[in-house]
């Protein structure tokens, strides 16, 4: 019996460090994709680079195998060296999951480098095992467990330095350097356990050592198992680039770039001319299509609604869907003069009809124009400025078109803060009620009061309810300032009563927002039981909208608060977009004849519309009262048409507590 010690082909050698070390970077350029994914496809990407790891460990192992100088043929077995191949994959998957979670810490990351170097070790073994020799192998213990030591040092060293690279896609020396580690891990345990083996071989005929020989199932396994490491790489390159970059980048629906397809579009495209635009384009009415007719045909308007626009860019710039039914477009080179014009030209395109499903539909949209240089040089002001002006947009009438200036801005940015400000409002005490009069012009009496919300701002003074209640309805904060007014002015009238200063009843303006969700008449019996007032003295004004809107559902409500004593009044009558043939189905006592009828009375046809609503309000056994009543002859022609009770300046402004005691006392007497 002979015994001989292996040497080595030094090209080979090479070779097989090139090949550890190039899979090992391989590896580490599909597991940045880990860091920034979850559930699915995480796991696909931490598979996909222990696919390629695995194999590359393994493909070095038998190339170094065959860097050998051995005296004798050598085969091995297939499956022991398909279970080696399964082991080093097993082993990268469970260390690069250690190594992946957030945040990265030194423990999981020695633990880590443990489980790689170990995989790397017993895959070795399984390796050495699977060949067939016309010897035996006899291991130095203390070296073979330097070699293990150097594979678990070297895997270590590579996965802390994870976190130097882990955020940055590109070529990166730290990559490389983590890259090269693995290699090591990988080379120098082989060579160093190898080394380390003496084969003890019967029969030696003392020839020349020659390189070894392997069978063709190694040459075909190797050359198979370096092919699907490629394969994967490449698999996985093009997954990126192509269809998760696509699902990561581009809505799914409209198939429009996305929120993060905008932002690299503006960080690598956008800016270079020396004027560009961004619109920000938001439907109309939108919501009542999709709650009426279903987010299946709201989802194919969306999709129409995004051809078109497509259609009208073309290739002048690029059409961005950021959510729900909102898009933006940006031209990178565009004046105002053709802003202006694609601005008419987008809206006449998506206001014409569309043919879904056997629906035709109808839908405008609003537009927000923003310029640069001249509103901002990047992406985020431009958005910015843009939306303001699509606000102005919404708040003009829609289907418009508004270029943003300083004083949009401005505007925005004081509603922004009243809105702040206003949700602390009532907290702070800063709501008052002020009372204008309701007088009989024949009898020459105050017959009611209309109570009407006022806000002193702290910094601002006195805000008008024509910008704040808006806020209000929008934001819902109406619901608990009406509560508030509502005991507020039950409680004054209560006082009045019991003073014999007053003896009239007094109405409160009601929101839509109110008579959602059913429970007005308990909100109203409440502030009467608290109050002690009786219901009679309390009125309820609402406008034809809201008595249009949900109509079954607010008769109802406004029939139980009848019941309950409580008056009804329709205001501003006229202007609304109620059907006559339901009035006399709504439950109301008085008709108010809106202002601006009263101001055009000298016009014939303004003067016929007066006329005409008192006399639907007499037939219909319905009390009538003119609003905006300033002067002696407006008084005389209501008169003569059949009007007694007017509110107006003539006969009071809305005054507060304090001053409408006085003024009592003044025209009673």
């Amino acid at each position: 019996m002979d015994q001989m010690g292996i040497h080595y082909n030094l090209w080979i050698v090479l070779l097989s460090f090139a090949l550890a070390a190039t899979a090992a970077y391989s590896a580490l350029n599909l597991i940045l994709q880990v860091f920034h994914s979850a559930g699915r496809v995480r796991r696909l990407w931490l598979l996909s680079s222990a696919c390629v790891l695995g194999s590359g460990i393994w493909a070095m192992h038998f190339v170094g195998v065959m860097a050998s100088y051995l005296p004798f043929k050598l085969s091995y077995h297939p499956g022991i060296a398909g279970c080696s191949l399964l082991i080093s994959m097993c082993a990268c998957y469970l260390s690069l999951w250690v190594a992946t979670i957030s945040p990265l810490r030194t423990g999981r990351l020695l633990l880590s480098g443990l489980i790689l170097g170990s995989g790397i070790s017993m895959m070795h073994y399984m390796g050495m095992y699977s060949m067939k020799l016309q010897a035996e192998i006899h291991y130095e213990t203390l070296t073979q467990g330097l070699s293990v030591v150097v594979a678990c040092v070297a895997s270590y060293a590579a996965v802390f330095l994870f976190h130097k690279f882990k955020d940055y896609a590109g070529f990166s020396r730290w990559k490389l350097y983590s890259a090269v580690f693995i290699g090591l891990a990988v080379t120098g345990m082989h060579y160093i356990s190898l080394r380390a083996s003496i084969l003890e071989v019967d029969n030696w005929t003392g020839t020349r050592p020659l390189l070894m020989e392997s069978d063709v199932v190694l040459l075909t396994g190797v050359s198979l198992v370096t092919l699907f490491m490629l394969a994967v790489s490449c698999g996985a390159v093009f997954l990126d680039r192509h269809v998760l970059e696509r699902m990561a980048y581009h809505d799914p629906l409209t198939e429009l770039p996305n929120r993060h397809g905008l932002e690299r579009y503006f960080k690598g495209e956008f800016f270079g001319g020396h004027s560009g635009a961004v619109f920000f384009v938001d439907l109309d009415r939108f919501k009542s299509i999709n709650d009426t007719l279903g987010h299946d045909i709201g989802d194919m308007l969306l999709q129409e609604v995004a051809g078109r626009l497509r259609c009208v860019i073309s290739a002048k710039g690029k059409v961005f869907r950021l959510g729900g039914d909102e898009f933006l477009i940006a031209l990178p080179v565009c004046t105002m003069e053709d802003a202006r014009e694609e601005a008419q030209h987008i809206l006449r395109e998506l206001k014409k009809a569309y043919s879904i499903e056997g629906n035709e539909l109808y839908v405008t949209a609003s537009v927000g124009i923003s310029m640069t240089p001249l509103h901002g040089t990047d992406r985020s002001a431009l958005m910015k400025a843009a939306d303001t002006a699509l606000y102005t947009s919404k708040d003009s009438g829609k289907n418009k078109f508004s270029v943003f200036d300083q004083e949009m801005n401005r505007h925005q940015l004081r509603r922004m803060s009243l809105e702040k400000d206003l949700r602390k409002a009532l907290a702070r005490s800063e709501f008052m009620v002020v009372y204008q009069p309701k007088w009989d012009s024949l009898m020459n009496v105050t017959v009611g009061l209309e109570a009407l919300l006022r806000w002193r701002h702290p910094e601002h003074g006195i805000i008008s309810p024509a910008e704040f209640i808006p806020i209000a309805e929008e934001t819902g904060l109406i619901v608990p300032i009406t509560y508030w007014m509502l005991h507020d002015v039950c409680g004054q009238n209560k006082l009045w009563h019991k003073a014999c200063v007053a003896n009239v009843a007094v109405s409160i303006n009601m929101s839509a927002r109110m008579f959602e969700g059913g429970s007005l008449y308990d909100v109203v019996e409440e502030a009467l039981v608290r109050s002690g007032l009786e219901p009679h003295f309390l009125e309820l004004e609402i406008t034809e909208s809201i008595a249009m809107n949900n109509m079954e559902e607010t008769v109802a409500q406004l029939s139980k608060l009848r019941n309950l004593g409580v008056r009804v009044s329709l205001d501003d009558f006229g202007t609304g977009f109620s059907s006559l043939g339901n009035l006399d189905e709504i439950p109301v006592n008085t008709l108010k004849i809106d202002q601006v009828f009263i101001r055009k009375s000298k016009m014939h046809s303004k003067k016929a519309i007066i006329s005409n609503i008192i006399a639907i309000a007499s037939n219909l056994n319905m009390e009538v009262v003119a609003e905006g009543v300033e002067t002696p002859e407006q008084i005389e022609l209501l008169q003569s048409l059949g009007c007694r009770v007017m509110q107006g300046f003539y006969y009071g402004r809305p005054m507060p507590v304090s001053e409408l005691g006085q003024w009592f006392i003044e025209n009673t007497a």
